[in-house]
Protein backbone atom coordinates (compact mmCIF):
# COMPACT_ATOMS: atom_id res chain seq x y z
CA UNK A 1 0.00 0.00 0.00
CA UNK A 2 1.55 3.59 -1.00
CA UNK A 3 0.68 6.79 1.03
CA UNK A 4 1.27 10.14 0.33
CA UNK A 5 2.36 10.65 4.10
CA UNK A 6 6.71 10.88 4.59
CA UNK A 7 6.79 11.15 8.43
CA UNK A 8 9.41 13.31 10.20
CA UNK A 9 12.17 12.70 12.44
CA UNK A 10 10.97 9.82 14.65
CA UNK A 11 7.56 9.65 14.01
CA UNK A 12 5.70 6.42 12.56
CA UNK A 13 2.48 6.53 10.28
CA UNK A 14 0.34 3.48 10.88
CA UNK A 15 -3.46 2.06 10.04
CA UNK A 16 -5.27 0.64 12.57
CA UNK A 17 -6.78 -2.84 12.66
CA UNK A 18 -10.19 -2.91 12.21
CA UNK A 19 -12.58 -2.80 15.75
CA UNK A 20 -14.54 -6.17 16.64
CA UNK A 21 -17.96 -5.93 15.70
CA UNK A 22 -19.24 -9.10 17.07
CA UNK A 23 -18.35 -10.82 20.99
CA UNK A 24 -17.53 -14.02 21.31
CA UNK A 25 -21.22 -15.02 22.14
CA UNK A 26 -22.39 -14.06 18.81
CA UNK A 27 -23.73 -10.82 19.86
CA UNK A 28 -22.99 -7.63 17.49
CA UNK A 29 -21.14 -4.47 18.64
CA UNK A 30 -22.96 -0.90 17.91
CA UNK A 31 -20.09 1.38 16.65
CA UNK A 32 -19.99 3.22 20.12
CA UNK A 33 -19.89 0.23 22.08
CA UNK A 34 -17.05 -0.90 19.75
CA UNK A 35 -13.29 -0.25 21.77
CA UNK A 36 -10.60 1.26 19.24
CA UNK A 37 -7.73 -1.59 19.25
CA UNK A 38 -4.77 -0.35 19.95
CA UNK A 39 -2.93 -2.81 17.43
CA UNK A 40 -2.10 -0.72 13.96
CA UNK A 41 0.18 -1.97 11.02
CA UNK A 42 3.25 0.28 10.33
CA UNK A 43 2.91 2.39 6.70
CA UNK A 44 5.67 4.92 7.14
CA UNK A 45 8.76 5.50 9.45
CA UNK A 46 10.39 8.69 9.82
CA UNK A 47 14.27 9.24 9.26
CA UNK A 48 14.87 8.95 13.01
CA UNK A 49 12.62 5.87 13.87
CA UNK A 50 15.49 2.86 15.21
CA UNK A 51 13.88 -0.50 16.63
CA UNK A 52 10.50 -0.19 14.20
CA UNK A 53 9.78 -1.13 10.61
CA UNK A 54 7.25 -0.46 7.58
CA UNK A 55 4.90 -3.69 7.38
CA UNK A 56 5.58 -4.72 11.63
CA UNK A 57 2.08 -4.21 13.90
CA UNK A 58 2.76 -2.18 16.77
CA UNK A 59 1.00 -1.74 20.03
CA UNK A 60 0.87 1.97 20.84
CA UNK A 61 0.29 4.01 24.22
CA UNK A 62 -4.03 5.21 24.29
CA UNK A 63 -4.13 8.96 23.58
CA UNK A 64 -0.77 9.51 21.99
CA UNK A 65 -1.80 9.25 18.10
CA UNK A 66 -2.68 12.37 15.78
CA UNK A 67 -5.69 11.24 13.74
CA UNK A 68 -5.27 11.93 9.97
CA UNK A 69 -7.91 11.07 7.30
CA UNK A 70 -7.19 11.08 3.71
CA UNK A 71 -9.93 10.55 1.48
CA UNK A 72 -11.72 7.34 2.37
CA UNK A 73 -8.60 6.40 4.47
CA UNK A 74 -7.71 7.01 7.90
CA UNK A 75 -4.37 6.53 9.34
CA UNK A 76 -2.78 7.65 12.82
CA UNK A 77 0.59 9.67 13.24
CA UNK A 78 2.73 8.27 16.14
CA UNK A 79 6.17 9.14 17.82
CA UNK A 80 8.68 5.76 18.30
CA UNK A 81 8.82 6.76 22.06
CA UNK A 82 4.82 5.97 22.33
CA UNK A 83 5.04 2.19 20.78
CA UNK A 84 4.95 0.18 23.27
CA UNK A 85 5.55 -3.56 21.65
CA UNK A 86 5.55 -5.14 18.19
CA UNK A 87 3.07 -8.02 17.20
CA UNK A 88 4.84 -11.15 15.66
Amino acid sequence: MSINIQPLADYVVAQQEEAETKTASGLYLPDKAQEKPKVAKVLAVGKDVKQVKVADKIIYKNYSTTDIKMGKDEYILVKEEDVLATVK
